[in-house]
């Protein structure tokens, strides 16, 4: 992992987080300012626990108090709540979205930003996110544009991005990222990280152990 003079993480939802807090979390152990911009609370997520503990109107406070362990597991301590309405992102003004992360970015000059790859990612709200953050990098001078590091998991994705451009092997930090998995509860009651195995498991370490993102070829 090269050194970086600021992170900012940019997703869609609560939990989102979880497949890339490996990283995170050692961008912050090394000192690196982390910031978390998740858009949403994912108020509209169809889980609500098991047993149920959640219902429509208590969801969003719900999955806030989880957002917030989960930063605190990782270690973020910058986590800004955008207030945006779940499933809604692809239909936000993209000139107010866009006004909204091109802040951010003068605000924090980060030198890297965290997102989706766009249309490779599964979720309408990933897709429209990850491509309002490459409009509002996009649109700045190309040599104060910071990297762009994409997560991308949709079926045959690598068939057409090819294989990642960086690969962190984030084994040493995977306590924290189990424990952010398990902050979001009503998410990811269900599953099971750890099947009784130590953080030394082979096949734990495998399987969790490292993050993987493309670099947006910005043009």
């Amino acid at each position: 992992m090269e050194k970086e003079r600021h992170v900012l993480v940019v997703l869609p939802h609560p939990d989102d987080e979880t497949y890339l807090a490996g990283t995170l979390a050692a961008y912050i152990s090394r000192g690196t300012p982390v910031t978390y911009a998740c858009l949403t609370l994912g108020e509209m997520g169809r889980n609500m626990g098991n047993p149920l503990f959640a219902n429509r109107v208590t969801l969003a406070d719900i999955r806030k108090e989880e957002l917030l362990a989960s930063a605190r597991a990782i270690g973020v301590q910058d986590l800004r709540m955008l207030g945006l309405l779940d499933k809604t992102i692809e239909f936000e003004d993209p000139e107010l979205l866009g006004g909204k992360l091109a802040g951010l970015i003068a605000e924090l000059n980060p030198s890297l930003i965290l997102t989706f790859y766009p249309g490779y990612s599964v979720h309408p709200d990933h897709d429209a996110t990850g491509a309002a953050v490459i409009r509002a990098v996009g649109e700045m001078p190309e040599g104060q544009r910071p990297k762009v590091h994409c997560a991308a998991f949709s079926k045959g994705c690598r068939d057409i991005l090819g294989q990642p451009d960086v690969t962190n092997d984030v084994t040493d930090f995977l306590e924290s990222k189990v424990a952010s998995f398990q902050a979001h509860r009503s998410q990811f009651q269900l599953m099971v990280f750890l099947d009784n195995k130590s953080f030394d498991d082979p096949e734990l370490r495998g399987r969790l152990g490292k993050e993987q993102f493309w670099t947006y070829p910005f043009k």
